[in-house]
Order: structure tokens, then sequence, then C-alpha cells
């Protein structure tokens, strides 16, 4: 396929783990980074590159490099196809290296577009594996790809996803640091085994999490959003998430947790979000860590081409 039309793809934001979920939790959030795929005539110059507005606009690469044409490369290179000359314009909206899923939208943004100029041959499912493959873990591209909240596990190669019920009316309420957090240097700080107590102190809590997602009983969210197996081994890269914790509780937040891993912090709520977003960001203040808000909500899409 040489020829198409003009091709527009939206990625969310996402966050992971939630607190205790680690590597198997993640949730699509209403931000979103848009991609245009536009066709290259016949023997122009260059023949494909990438553009990108907006976040990473001075770092991100410009070439074949870039992650959203390599991960649509790797759909054509799957189904057999040869890519057409193309151009990517990525309008980036989602931070990078703050825990809020920016390769993740590349990747699936990337994925979806290649998905629907081949016709549309791979199932949202075979797309997550193939998403899950260059990205090296799930949970961030699973609610990428699948939208709302989802419960990603892995069995060998095999993907299962379930997708968990939001109530409507929850909120989240992100301060997003200038300092970033590389996923390599936050996995690095973590144990290589942890103890039973820990373990069982986790599988509790998602356990407590999913059910007062889907039975809307919001005030499990507390308690429920808590973690022992990672987020105390990355404070040390952010030292003033305590604070910013307890500041989130305090204003009313049903439940606060490290976004991924990290920088971002991002505080559940219904209803006061704007003295929850006042709180977080003077205890960040009080405590020298610039950065700024954003008050979202969970969105139930993930990435799609433009109807």
């Amino acid at each position: 396929m040489t020829d198409f039309q003009p091709l527009e793809v939206f990625a969310p934001a996402t966050t992971a783990n939630l607190g205790p979920g680690f590597d198997c939790l993640g949730m699509a959030l209403d931000l979103w980074n848009r991609l245009e795929v536009l066709p290259v005539e016949q023997g122009a110059e260059p023949a494909s590159a990438v553009e990108v507005l907006g976040e990473g606009i001075e770092e991100l690469a410009s070439d074949s490099t870039n992650l959203t044409y390599r991960a649509m490369q790797f759909l054509y290179d799957e189904a057999g196809l040869e890519m057409p000359p193309l151009r990517l314009r990525c309008h980036n909206a989602i931070p990078l290296s703050r825990g809020m899923g920016s390769s993740a939208a590349a990747i699936s943004g990337g994925l979806v577009a290649a998905n629907a100029l081949c016709g549309g041959p791979y199932s949202s499912s075979e797309i997550l594996e193939m998403a899950a493959t260059i990205e090296g873990h799930p949970d961030n591209v699973a609610a990428a790809v699948m939208g709302g909240l989802q419960l990603v596990v892995s069995d060998g190669p095999q993907l299962y996803t379930a997708p968990i019920p939001v109530p409507d009316d929850v909120q989240a309420v992100l301060f997003i640091p200038d300092t970033r957090i590389a996923t390599a240097d936050a996995r690095a700080v973590l144990p290589s085994k942890v103890t039973v107590a820990d373990a069982v102190f986790n599988m509790g809590r998602v356990a407590l999490l999913v059910a007062g997602m889907a039975l809307d009983r919001t005030e499990y969210m507390d308690v429920a959003t808590q973690d022992k197996l990672h987020q105390p081994y990355r404070q040390p890269l952010f030292p003033a998430i305590k604070v910013i914790f307890s500041a989130a509780r305090a204003a009313g937040a049903l439940g606060v947790f490290l976004s991924g891993s990290g920088s971002t912090v991002l505080a559940l709520t219904k209803g006061r979000e704007m003295t929850v977003a006042y709180e977080m960001f003077e205890a960040a203040r009080l405590t020298a860590v610039p950065g700024r808000l954003e008050i979202t909500r969970p969105t139930p899409a993930g990435a799609h081409t433009k109807a």
C-alpha cells in the first residue's frame, strides 16, 4: 500500500500500579497525544520523517528511530507488508519520564495507526501483545490500548486482561514535578526479594482496590492504594512524596499514589479537587519541588482513530 488518506490517532496518558498493583494495574486518563499520519509523494525527500510538537519537541527523535515510527514499523513487519512512505506529526501533551505513560501512548498510537492503514487485520488483544513486547511490561500499554482501568497478567507470552469499572464521578488530581525519573532508574532501586508480609500486604490491597472500584466503595481507597513493594524504595529518588501524599489525604483525597514509577503524584477524588490540588502544590512548594497541576479523570477510551 503506497497511497492513503491522512489519518489522525489519539492515545491517552496512563497511570500504572495505582499504589499496590505493581506491573498489573493501569488506568487511562483523559489527557491525549494526537498523531497525524500523512502520505509522502513518491520520490519526495525525505521519504519518512517525524515532526514532534509539544512535549519532547527538543529531544524526541525526528527520524525512523522515533518510538511511534518504530511501533508502526513493528506492525507492518508482523503483517509481512512494506510500510508506505509517510510523515508523522506528533502533538504531544503527555510529559516525558513522569510516570504518565508517554512511551505507552507513543507505542499504542503508532500501532493503532499502522493497523488502520493496513485495513485493521489485528484485534485490540493482538495490538496489546505487540505493545507489551515493545514496551517490555504490560500495565501502561494495557490501559493505553484498551482504555479504562485494566488488570493485566502475563502467563508466559499470553496476556490476560480484565476491565475494572471505575465510578463515573472519580477524578484524578496530578502534581507533575519538573523533576524526571527514568523508568530504568526507578526499577533499579527495587529489591530482588520481598518479605511474605509485604507480599500479603500488597495482594490484599490490590483485591480491595479492585473491589472498591467495581462496587463504588470509595471509602476503601485510602487503604487500598497503600503499597510496600515499590514506593518505599523509590522515595529516595523523590523524597517529597511522603509530604505530598499526606497533604492530599488531609485535603480529602480518596487515595494517593506515585503514578507509575514517578515522579508524578496522583490523587483520586470525588469532589474537593481544587482543594486537594492546592494542598498538593503547596506541600511541593514547601519542600522546594517545582511542578504543575493537572485535574482530569479516568477515560474509558483507549488509543483510537478519529471518527
